[in-house]
């Protein structure tokens, strides 16, 4: 910010007011600027400081320059039209021409202004902001932002060099919120806000919290966007999905970065469009259900994976405009794919630019670190309990299923909004007004996000990231459960990992975390995840977390998805997992698609596609996946041999399902079966279309032999580390 100097003869023909402009501190802009009545005369007054001179165009009236100032002034007549255009020249001869911004009035109405301080304005992305718009007849661009404990507020760019001193805003009394419209200014602008502490004279140049396109990293300024430029195509997806039951229907989602999971030949990113093109066709040759794609959201850092957000209304540029996202979202829908994202309303970054201490003070978070920052992150955590703050999230959320037409939320790190004591020593926290260490302002913000989502967008998910054993996650908010439509089964999934990691001989010994999960498996609505976090920093790929030679790590991998795949719970899994990526995901650069090239990995990617089909044929599998009526057992006892067996359930159908943990196949293995018939394998992982060694079973008449409480019972033969499937 620069200021011109005002000698003292010219200071003492100045009021406090203009001198407050001058040195851009003024809070109310407009009472100075603009056209304003004294004495019974009319008088125009801009303040423009890169300009030589400055005059009215219709009627032709020539300002003023007040000496040794860069205010211009000048009597007008009492008819001259509300907006007057104004021509003004600067330092070089440049001749620019437009309204005057101080002729129009406050915009943001009262009922706005309302809402937002009630927290419960869900389209407030509407009004704050940078939006394009006409004003009587005029277009322009209406720029708003919330900054309470500001003394002044200017929005700076290109169109006026990044000079705080030629924008500054009006404030719209006690709500916080400071207002300007700039005729005349187009899409594809530069902007940023320019702030004034009122407290301290601190100026900070932040980035717009609701602006809805950003420079390409690592420029961080907000893009001026023209809003419903896109022609939607998934009219039939929408309609549908309104009145879709997904709790009985099948969910098989990839969870994908954009930038790693695959780059063009010289290690570039993807843009949405090509993306929409090479991954929704093979998502849906694969045959998932679903796309999850780790935040999109605008992000400073690329190694953050998108989880350090500073853009919640903006989708990365990294990949193309706004425009560019839709157009890929759209071609998801149209081919029979939703799409989710991940949403992170737990913590945002530090960064000087962007949220933290937005007017200098702590306005998104709280002052006090020990409610306000997460230390083992390095991040600073929200203020839910401020109505302001909780509404900006909840209108992110309304802004992606809306805008975007995204088909649901997965909500990340919610144990840490659940806990004030989350990764803290005993002396780093405090405690909530009842002595205890919940987080009761988070748990009222979530149970708002799912109440409301689900309202005004029913057929979408909001999906919880939560490692805990905090009851009734998935459950009504009227029962007193957080209302979320899905959570994590974080426990099943470290299970299993870690039964799946030791050595198939002393797999016996640990043969109830095989069955553990059974005991929980209903209290939520499950998904099944095989994520990110498993395959990084050292956990190693899903393949090498397998013990054995090379081709036991293969077979139990295929053991383990023929396991996920008929296990109660909707199913999650990370990119490359799907095809056995040997090393682990690194950000940086494609997955190892040349691995594709060897039989093994043929082998797990084909087997995959084959559950997703399977899976997606059978309603057994998936109509009571959060209802034990859906599962029963057959036989979780057989420690010694490291098999278990169980049924799959639906209205029209069972399926019966037999896993061998162990390297050693099994002949003549006798099971229960509900019913007398032939049964026939429909599904064996050790097929050799897998690669696997093709043991497996003709059609079995069931013999009226009662066996492990069922009233008859069949022989099959069970490969080894393998699952078979049997159908009546």
């Amino acid at each position: 910010m620069r200021h011109k100097k005002v000698n003292k003869q010219s200071q003492n023909k100045l009021d406090k007011d203009e001198l407050k402009i001058i040195e851009a501190r003024h809070h109310d802009p407009y009472c100075v600027l603009g056209r304003h009545s004294k004495n019974g005369k009319t008088f125009v007054k801009v303040y423009l400081p890169h300009a030589e001179s400055v005059k009215i165009v219709a009627p032709a009236i020539e300002l003023q320059r007040i000496p040794d100032t860069d205010f211009f002034s000048a009597a007008v007549p009492e008819d001259l039209p509300e907006h007057y255009l104004l021509h003004w020249v600067d330092k070089n001869g440049n001749h620019y021409e437009n309204h005057d911004p101080y002729s129009f009035g406050p915009q943001m109405s009262d009922f706005d202004q309302h809402l937002f301080a009630e927290g419960k304005h869900w389209y407030i992305y509407q009004k704050l902001g940078a939006h394009l718009t006409c004003i009587d007849d005029v277009p322009g661009v209406l720029f708003s932002v919330w900054a309470p404990n500001a003394g002044r507020v200017s929005v700076v760019g290109e169109f006026n060099e990044w000079d705080g001193r030629c924008n500054p805003m009006r404030t719209l009394g006690g709500s916080g919120i400071w207002e300007i419209f700039i005729p005349e200014l187009n899409a594809g602008s530069l902007y940023k806000f320019e702030i004034q502490n009122r407290y301290s004279g601190e100026i900070l140049l932040k980035t717009d919290p609701y602006g809805q396109q950003f420079e390409l990293r690592p420029q961080t300024a907000a893009i001026v966007f023209k809003e419903d430029n896109y022609q939607w195509q998934d009219n039939s997806w929408m309609d549908h999905r309104a009145s879709h039951e997904w709790l009985h229907q099948p969910t098989s989602i990839y969870e994908v970065h954009l930038g790693s999971w695959q780059r063009d030949a010289d290690n570039n990113f993807l843009s949405y469009r090509e993306l929409a093109e090479q991954l929704v066709d093979y998502v849906k040759e694969m045959g998932f259900t679903h796309i999850e794609l780790l935040p999109i959201t605008e992000h400073p850092y690329d190694l953050s994976w998108g989880y350090q957000t500073t853009g919640y209304f903006a989708p990365t540029s990294r990949f193309g405009s706004p425009d560019d996202f839709r157009y890929f979202v759209d071609c998801c829908h149209n081919n029979g794919i939703g799409v989710i994202l991940d949403w992170v309303p737990a913590h945002f970054p530090k960064d000087s630019f962007a949220l933290a201490r937005f007017d200098g003070s702590a306005l998104y978070e709280h002052e006090d670190p020990r409610k306000g920052e997460h230390r083992d992150w390095g991040t600073l955590i929200y203020n839910y309990g401020r109505n302001e703050v909780k509404n900006f999230l909840l209108a992110s959320a309304f802004f992606w299923l809306e805008e975007y037409h995204l088909d649901g939320l997965r909500v990340d790190a919610v144990a840490s909004m659940l806990y004030l004591d989350y990764s803290r020593e005993d002396d780093d926290w405090i405690p909530n007004m009842y002595g205890g260490n919940e987080n009761l302002e988070a748990i009222d913000f979530l149970r708002e996000l799912n109440t409301v989502t689900h309202e005004q967008h029913p057929g979408t998910v909001v999906m919880a990231e939560e490692s805990t054993a905090w009851p009734q996650v998935t459950r009504p908010t009227w029962t007193g459960g957080l209302g979320f439509s899905m959570k994590w089964n974080m426990g099943w999934m470290h299970d299993i990992l870690s039964y799946m990691s030791h050595d198939t001989i002393h797999r016996m010994h640990h043969h109830d975390q095989l069955t553990f999960g059974l005991l929980y498996a209903f209290t939520e609505n499950f998904i099944l995840p095989f994520s990110h976090d498993e395959v990084v920093h050292g956990k190693n790929s899903m393949l090498y977390k397998m013990p054995g030679d090379e081709w036991q790590r293969f077979a139990n991998l295929r053991l383990l998805y023929t396991f996920m795949y008929t296990y109660p719970g909707k199913k999650l899994l990370f990119m490359g997992c799907e095809f056995a990526q040997g090393s682990e995901w690194d950000v940086t650069k494609a997955l190892d698609w040349y691995v594709l090239d060897y039989p093994f990995h043929q082998g797990v990617q084909g087997l995959v596609k084959d559950l997703n089909k399977l899976y997606k044929k059978h309603s057994s599998l998936f109509q009571y996946d959060f209802h034990e009526q859906g599962f029963a057992w057959i036989d979780c006892h057989d420690v010694k041999q490291s098999i278990i067996s169980y049924m799959r359930i639906s209205d029209n159908e069972t399926l019966l399902i037999v896993l061998n943990f162990t390297p050693v196949p099994r002949e003549n293995y006798r099971i229960g079966v509900p019913a007398e018939g032939t049964y026939r394998e429909i599904f064996n992982s050790d097929s050799s279309i897998y690669n696997g060694a093709n043991l497996g079973n003709g059609p079995k008449t069931a013999q009226p032999t009662p066996w492990m409480g069922q009233p008859h019972s069949i022989e099959l033969t069970i490969p080894p580390l393998a699952g078979i499937i049997l159908s009546l």
